[in-house]
């Protein structure tokens, strides 16, 4: 039967690089990842007419204004992957996993095992788009794989605050020893940046999380030594994190002592807990699953629809209620990295509507008003992707933003899509200044 499935399945994939989308969906253009960042795309943040694009050597900004226009501003050459980034105010904040010689821009790999070693959070002052400065660096347990902001409020409004996610502790490396059950809290004074420091390392699993199954792939589950990603809903203060081997909610009314008020896990079919999204109300969340470490091809009939997944959840007096799996039904060559990844809500009143990326399965766009049967309604992906070695490339992050989706592409630049669609069209009267995927906003529902 898999041979004679082959051929169709193969028929339906498209030819490198070629274009296959929904009838809804415009690709507006691609703008090329600039020649001297050599290192892969990876997240990005909005502020304003402008887009930010981390890069695992460094960090771009784009002007959007014109989105059909959508132009190159400055690149900032400063090595240490994976270079996500957010923004606030004129500062922008780059997460480095990689461990360097030293903080600079100039640095080189070094191995976590000399002490010396550092990676952390950089920040930079953006006020002058064409000319960012780099202002300092904050050295953080285990790096900062991401880095998610939770603004202060009230007298503490003058301070944003830097959850920073890390893994991978070892008994070799100085700075990053196990147990690694906690998250790093940076407290950044706006207008003293150059002070920011680290003021807590709240333990957030402190019987240990999950153990882990150290079973064959696909069906391995990642032990809890720390988060992969958090996500802030500051409004209504709270954050759920994608702890590697569970999922969790936080309660964050005091940012500097995150509260873990319940978990959930998957041992079934989740890997390795990756990233968070609430709808806007606050009641759902949806947690995906990068089975493979981003590098495996498992958008597959062999692994099937429910590993690799997203997985959605009810909020119900305070505990998280599993309601159903989403995966992209279009199966991608063995050569496409494919998984669920990073996204965002499109802010249509009444609905949940997401827009997420899926590496080299492109772009998808999910309605998970009824969270029990998402379903898909849009999407926009490319052929395997013959630029780059087998398994890595695709899009790392999808997000909306004043009524357009911008992808960051591995090695093929910003993409920018339109998507024209009864479901979705409401979503281009609502504005937003910025947008940190990790730090929610809510947008106006009907009848509030």
């Amino acid at each position: 039967m898999v041979l004679a499935m082959s051929p169709a399945q193969a028929a339906d994939i498209p030819a490198p690089g070629e274009i296959s989308k929904s009838g809804n969906v415009e690709h507006v253009l691609n703008v090329p990842r600039p020649a001297e960042l050599t290192g892969i795309h990876t997240d990005m943040a909005f502020q304003g007419d402008y887009a930010y694009v981390g890069n695992y050597n460094g960090f771009s900004i784009y002007d959007i204004r014109k989105p059909r226009k959508t132009s190159l501003v400055s690149s900032v050459i400063c090595p240490g992957g994976q270079m996500d980034v957010a923004v606030y105010g004129n500062l922008l904040f780059g997460a480095v996993d990689s461990s360097r010689s030293d903080d600079s821009c100039n640095s080189t790999g070094q191995s976590a095992a000399t002490k010396e070693s550092w990676e952390g959070v950089r920040i930079f002052d953006i006020s002058d788009k064409k000319n960012p400065r780099y202002v300092k660096a904050v050295e953080t347990n285990c790096g900062s794989h991401t880095l998610t902001l939770v603004p202060g409020k009230g007298r503490d409004r003058r301070n944003v605050y830097v959850y920073v996610s890390s893994y991978g502790p070892s008994g070799s490396f100085p700075d990053c020893q196990p147990p690694h059950d906690k998250i790093s809290i940076i407290k950044v004074p706006l207008r003293a940046p150059a002070e920011a420091a680290v003021v807590a390392t709240p333990v957030l699993f402190p019987d240990g999380g999950n153990p882990g199954e150290n079973l064959p792939y696909p069906y391995r589950t990642s032990a809890t030594t720390g988060c992969h990603d958090i996500t802030a809903y500051p409004e209504k203060n709270i954050a759920a994190g994608a702890c590697m081997g569970e999922g969790v909610l936080m309660d964050i009314s005091n940012p500097v002592e995150p509260k873990v008020t319940t978990t959930v896990r998957d041992d079934e079919n989740f890997a390795f807990w990756h990233s968070a999204t609430f709808n806007n109300r606050g009641t759902k969340v949806v947690f995906t699953d990068e089975l493979g470490g981003g590098s495996g091809a498992t958008c597959n009939e062999a692994t099937g629809p429910t590993r690799g997944a997203n997985a959605y959840y009810d909020i119900v007096r305070g505990k998280l209620e599993f309601r159903s799996y989403f995966k992209i039904a279009r199966h991608q060559a063995d050569t496409e990295n494919c998984v669920a990844h990073n996204g965002s809500l499109i802010p249509v009143k009444g609905k949940d509507i997401m827009v997420q990326a899926w590496y080299q399965g492109g772009v998808s766009v999910v309605d998970f008003t009824d969270s029990a049967k998402p379903q898909e309604i849009g999407y926009f992906e490319r052929g395997p992707d013959n630029t780059a070695p087998a398994l890595s490339g695709g899009i790392w992050s999808a997000y909306y933003y004043n009524g357009y989706v911008y992808g960051s592409d591995f090695n093929l630049g910003l993409d920018v899509l339109r998507i024209d669609d009864p479901r979705t069209n409401p979503a281009r009267g609502v504005r937003f200044d910025i947008l940190n995927a990790q730090t929610q906003g809510s947008y106006r529902e009907r009848g509030h």
